[in-house]
């Protein structure tokens, strides 16, 4: 199935978070999360499974791949099902390798059929039924149905499901049975501390081979860490580590650092997002960065880290041993004290390449360091999300200088900050240079108005690297839309996908935006 081209414009935005904002890649809409109207989190949380999006309402069922032979995909998703529809649906379920299910009305009493069908599914490696009110019982049934001799499973979803403690007493005789399954996400369930233990015992058997573990709002609490601890001292397998949204607490992260500290464990990725931490857990952090070379990303966004936290983890990202490549640190309590010491990571690391530092109050001096620092050749960074950081038109010859000469920076996120027309007109001046490289460049809420669309639109024809470009709820109306449109429609604009939520236009701008969608295919214009 190919991308979904979205377009509409004339109604506002309800209280719904739509599809074509989904649509967006994961790592664009997680920075955005923090400044989402409360219900779109909720939606956002509930609605997607594994981390993906990947089917609009519509579609009922699919068998994916158009090329002959077929991949044995079935994948519904937000979709009541019949019982004639289900009916039609299990014999798929007993034979395909991917069975997505996700959001379907499903319950305990359904389960007793995708049981019955997975016993005899010797083929399925991906099982997801995220969002279904299955319950314990529920998944204790699919849980049996996984544990036959033949059983091949690689990715188990059950994200959001009612799975409780009571429930998780299957989990450590699963994860012995199955020694091909690599992946388990179980975010969403209130699982607690005790159903955290019953987990970690299966976890710990050496016949246990997952590396991949997702535990978001799963009512976690620090007396978690220490299970989870013992896990990371014996196994050598685990590779991503999710605990995002849990009240681990500073005490909590201490423990899990010292399991981490003595294992030979070869972490690759470990989120901590909204998980309690404070200053003092950045020197424990500083040494992990140290001593795992495995550690590509780590995310730390929404923690009370402040300067001084950042002044502390920092000798660990300079360390030799560090090969941290994704670093996120929005919403940490940042200001341009923290922004100088990061700015020697970004010269002395060639390694780290994402970093976001959204919703920290950089102003103008922070970015002006970021920006000293993107110049220089040592600075391998290709993502930057610098939103809500209280930045302004001053820093914009700035960034200005820097996206005419860095030759490295693909996506640059300044959203949420009062950059105005006169800010917007410095960056396209950088924008136009011919070395320019830039690729995804995010302007929401910055105050660009109608005057601030010519320079754009100007941009659009002259630049050939950008191909995502977000202007959503600026104020601006049908003559700056027009002046767009005007270069999306020319042969020679590159552009790929303008994302306008919140802008608003009349039926006859709406008209040639069809048009547009007819003539050009490959333009996608999202609102």
């Amino acid at each position: 199935m190919g991308p979904i081209r979205v377009i509409r414009g004339v109604l506002p935005i309800s209280g719904s978070l739509t599809w074509s904002y989904l649509q967006r890649p994961l790592c664009h809409v997680r920075d955005s999360l923090p400044y989402l109207p409360a219900y779109w989190l909720v939606q956002f949380i509930t609605a997607t499974a594994d981390n993906r999006w990947s089917l609009p309402p519509s579609p009922v069922w699919r068998v994916s791949g158009e090329t002959s032979p077929p991949a044995m995909n079935l994948d519904i998703q937000c979709e009541e099902l019949s019982d004639s529809r289900w009916t039609e649906l299990l014999p798929l379920i007993q034979q395909y390798e991917v069975v997505r299910l996700d959001d379907c009305g499903l319950t305990e009493v359904r389960c007793k059929d995708i049981s019955s069908a997975l016993r005899v599914n010797s083929s399925l490696t991906e099982l997801s039924l995220g969002t279904n009110e299955l319950g314990d019982g529920g998944v204790h049934l699919v849980l049996q149905g996984l544990q036959s001799p033949t059983c091949k499973i690689q990715k188990l979803s059950l994200q959001n499901c009612s799975l409780t403690e009571a429930g998780c007493g299957a989990l450590p005789g699963l994860l012995r049975s199955l020694p091909t399954l690599q992946e388990l996400h179980l975010s969403n369930n209130p699982l607690g501390d005790a159903g955290l233990q019953l987990l970690c015992e299966g976890l710990l058997d050496p016949k246990c081979q997952l590396e991949k573990l997702q535990l978001e709002y799963c009512n976690l609490t620090a007396a978690s860490c220490e299970p989870l601890a013992a896990v990371l001292r014996a196994t050598q397998k685990l590779k991503e580590l999710v605990l995002s949204n849990n009240d681990i607490g500073e005490a909590g992260i201490r423990t899990l650092c010292r399991g981490l500290a003595d294992s030979a464990c070869q972490l690759e990725t470990l989120k901590l997002e909204n998980c309690g931490l404070t200053a003092a857990n950045c020197k424990d952090l500083c040494g992990i960065l140290a001593a795992q070379a495995s550690l590509r990303e780590l995310d730390l966004g929404s923690n009370a880290l402040s300067d001084a936290g950042v002044t502390d983890l920092c000798p660990g990202l300079l360390s030799p041993g560090s090969q941290l490549r994704t670093l996120w640190l929005w919403e940490c309590e940042v200001t341009t004290s923290g922004c100088r010491d990061l700015c020697r990571v970004l010269r002395a690391k060639e390694t780290l390449k994402e970093l976001s530092l959204a919703g920290n109050h950089l102003g103008d001096e922070g970015a002006q360091l970021l920006c000293e620092s993107l110049l220089q050749p040592s600075c391998q960074l290709e993502m930057l999300w610098v939103k809500s950081c209280s930045l302004t038109a001053a820093c914009c010859p700035h960034f200005g200088t820097v996206l005419a000469r860095n030759k490295r920076l693909l996506e640059l996120q300044l959203s949420s900050n009062k950059l105005g027309d006169a800010g917007v007109q410095e960056l396209c001046r950088g924008l136009r240079q011919p070395g320019c490289v830039l690729r995804a460049l995010w302007l929401g809420d910055c105050d660009v108005s109608n005057s601030g669309c010519g320079g754009l639109a100007a941009l659009l024809l002259a630049n050939q690297s950008l191909r995502e470009l977000d202007l959503s709820n600026n104020c601006m109306g049908d003559p700056g839309v027009l002046q767009l449109l005007g270069s999306l429609e020319q042969p020679g604009c590159a552009l790929e996908q303008l994302v306008l939520y919140d802008i608003y236009w009349t039926e006859e701008v709406e008209d040639r935006l069809r048009a547009l969608e007819r003539s050009k295919p490959s333009l996608r214009v999202i609102s």
